[in-house]
Formats: structure tokens, sequence, C-alpha cells
């Protein structure tokens, strides 16, 4: 496997220099994130936060702080997305992207604070780390106590391609935000409550098992999980395979990863894992206006050979992944990371990969240069998706 960044971390202890904020952190700077933190009540996350950093005097009331802001920005996002409380802007309520910049907005203060104390490089990636988990929700998974529900996880990413355009939001990020800590009713009269996490698309974070880390704990108190992301135009995806390959596609800091999923124990490591969700249901159900496909297409060097090919009908035995239906970026090591995880703590639990349509901007709104951050068709595209990924997940749980 090959990796390459423009910033890479530096050794624990070592020596550096003038500290620098990230490629993601530095888009910050521009127009688009500026107008989406103030139409969504947002802007005033950093601010805050650099001012409480200032007054802090030790590594433990840091390490307090990133908890308790972290955790409040996820819940605060939530309960925007979910009617509670102020709107704080015009920006509908249904976005996810205030969450996004507003986390950038702490991860950079962090990044670049020069606290009156010692603060070694180890000391300060953890408190990255931490300020990373609780502002996803990876650290406040919890389900009522007792029995006689259903307990659902639901995953999500960040918006991504932002050099292609700014301005982009993730339905799988909506979807988690809007989904958290709700319940929904199946067919049969049963209660489910959702728990929904978020993740970001930056190669190394995989690399370094943010996935495993955060869904170890919580796989086996589910009864149904579904990782989600963003796919293709105008239909959802039930990805049926999913591979241990990646495909090189620049992330989030423009770094760039082709090779081997690298997991633990890479001796047992399956080329293929696939989905255990009820497809064949899902497909057949009414959930809304968008297709929904068992998709089936992977790529594969077929066992013997040298040369990829594609397998619309799934991989052949003894073959080696290119891509899985997802495809070969974070969609698909998600998928693959979490059902082989489900694999090897030996639950018997559906779990699986759905993609989401692209979210469009209205017509007239599609040019980066010079639409605006928002639009009415825009607004009902995101709502109708998350809606539909409400229903999709009800006909799982039933």
């Amino acid at each position: 496997m090959t990796f390459c960044a423009l910033l890479g971390p530096a050794p624990a202890g070592a020596a550096t220099g003038p500290r620098q904020a990230t490629v993601e952190e530095q888009r910050l700077d521009q127009a688009v994130p500026r107008e989406i933190l103030a139409r969504s009540g947002f802007a005033d996350v950093a601010p805050e936060f650099t001012r409480a950093l200032g007054a802090t005097r030790s590594y433990g009331a840091a390490e307090r702080l990133v908890e308790r802001e972290g955790t409040r920005l996820w819940r605060r996002a939530v309960d925007r997305v979910q009617g509670r409380g102020p709107a704080g802007g015009d920006l509908s309520r249904d976005d996810d992207r205030p969450l996004y910049w507003a986390r950038l907005g702490l991860t950079r203060e962090l990044r670049l604070w020069q606290p009156g104390f010692g603060l070694s490089e180890k000391r300060r990636t953890a408190l990255l780390d931490r300020l990373e988990q609780t502002s996803r929700g990876q650290r406040g998974v919890d389900y009522p106590a007792g029995k006689g529900y259903k307990r659902i996880l639901l995953t999500g990413f960040d918006p991504f391609t932002l050099d292609r355009d700014i301005r982009i939001s993730n339905p799988s990020g909506a979807t988690a935000l809007a989904l958290d800590g709700t319940w929904i009713r199946t067919a049969d009269g049963q209660r489910a409550r959702i728990e929904t996490v978020t993740f970001p698309v930056r190669w190394q974070d995989f690399a370094d098992g943010v996935v495993e880390r955060a869904l170890t704990p919580v796989l086996p108190k589910v009864d149904l999980f579904t990782t989600v992301s963003q796919g293709r135009a105008g239909r959802i995806d039930v990805e049926r395979f999913n591979g241990a390959w990646r495909g090189g596609f620049p992330d989030n800091i423009d770094a760039s990863s082709t090779g081997q999923v690298p997991v633990d124990d890479p001796a047992t490591q399956p080329q293929w894992t696939r989905t255990t969700l009820p497809y064949q249901d899902i497909v057949a159900a009414e959930t809304g206006r968008f297709p929904v496909y068992d998709h089936t297409d992977v790529t594969e060097i077929p066992a013997g050979a040298t040369a990829p090919v594609d397998r619309p009908d799934g991989p052949t035995p003894g073959s080696a992944a290119r891509a899985g239906g997802g495809g070969d970026y974070l969609s698909n090591e998600i998928a693959y990371r979490a059902t082989l995880l489900r694999d090897r703590l030996g639950l018997s639990i559906p779990g699986g990969h759905v993609h989401t349509p692209v979210l469009e901007f209205g017509p007239g709104n599609t040019d980066p240069a010079t639409g605006s951050v928002t639009d009415p068709q825009f607004v009902r595209n995101r709502l109708d998706i998350v809606a539909q990924l409400r229903a999709i997940v009800r006909v799982a749980a039933e």
C-alpha cells in the first residue's frame, strides 16, 4: 500500500516548526463555509472554544474541555436538525454542513493552540482524537435499558469532493443527524431505537482504526446496522459485496491511498465481505421516490489472472478485489470494515451498506462559482433522501 499526504502527523515528541492547519481546515477561510456557519448560528462555536482554550491551564482541564465541547457540538447539531431549540438563522434545519464546518473550526484551534504548559504531539493528537469522537457521536451511542425493542445503528459521512464544489452536503451525514436517538415502529408494531455516528473522509483515519474503535463496543449490542454514504445520481443502492481494495481517489486532505485495505491480522483478511441486510425486501418495498437496487457489480482480478475484470453478478471464487459494489473509495471501505468486524465478532445480525442518491442543487444553481449555498430543490432532495433512508431502515428492521 502506498500513502501520501500534504500534511502528515509529526512523530510523538518530535520537534516541529510553526504549526499549520490541515488542507481541510484551511478551506474554512473561504466564503461558503463562513456563510453556512453564519446562516445556521454556528459561527460562534470556534470563537467560544478559542476563549475557553486560552483559559485552560493544564492537560486535564483541556481533556475535560474537549470532551464537553465536542459532545455539545454533536448534540447541538442533532437538536437543530430535529427541530429543537432556535434555528440560529435562515439555513434549513435539515442541513448537515454546519456541523462539518464548525468541527473543523474546533480542530483548527486545537491544532494551532500553544498553551502555557508543555503539550507533546502525542497528547495533542489524543485531544484531537477525543474531539473527533465526541463531535461525531461516537462516544454517545446510548440505547435505553430494558428489552422489548430493537436496537439499530446507522453511520454517515462528512461532505467530500470540496475542491470540486465547496457547497456540497452529504445526505448520509444529514440522515445520521436526523435519525440519531429517534424511534420507529415497524409494521408489526415493534419499536426500534436508532443511534447514529459519523466518520471523516480521510484515508489515514480509517487505516488508524477509527471504524473498528467506534463500532467494536456497539455492534454486539445491536439488532441491525447499516453504513450509509452518497453514491450515484438518482438512485439508491443496497451494496451486496464489499472489496478489500483502496483505489486512491483523493480524500478531504487531498491524500491518496492505493492498495489492500489495511486491517489487523491481514493473514486472515478476506478479499470480499457481503451484506446481510434483507436486500430483497428493501428493493421490493415502496420507500420513496428514488428507485432502489440490489447492486451486485464488482471489479476483480480472477484467480490465476493479472488484469481486472468487471463482474455484474459478484466476485468469482479465489478472485482479488479491485472494487466492491460501492467502488474503491471510503464508502466501500466502511462497508468492508463494518461487515468484516461483524463476521470476526461472530455476529449473525443484518448489516451492510446503503448508497444514497447524489444530492443535487436545483436548475440554475449548479455552478459553484456563481451559485448559492442552498436552494429549494436542494433542500427538498435532501429531505426526500433522509425520509427514504428512514423508510429503508424500517423495512430492514421488519
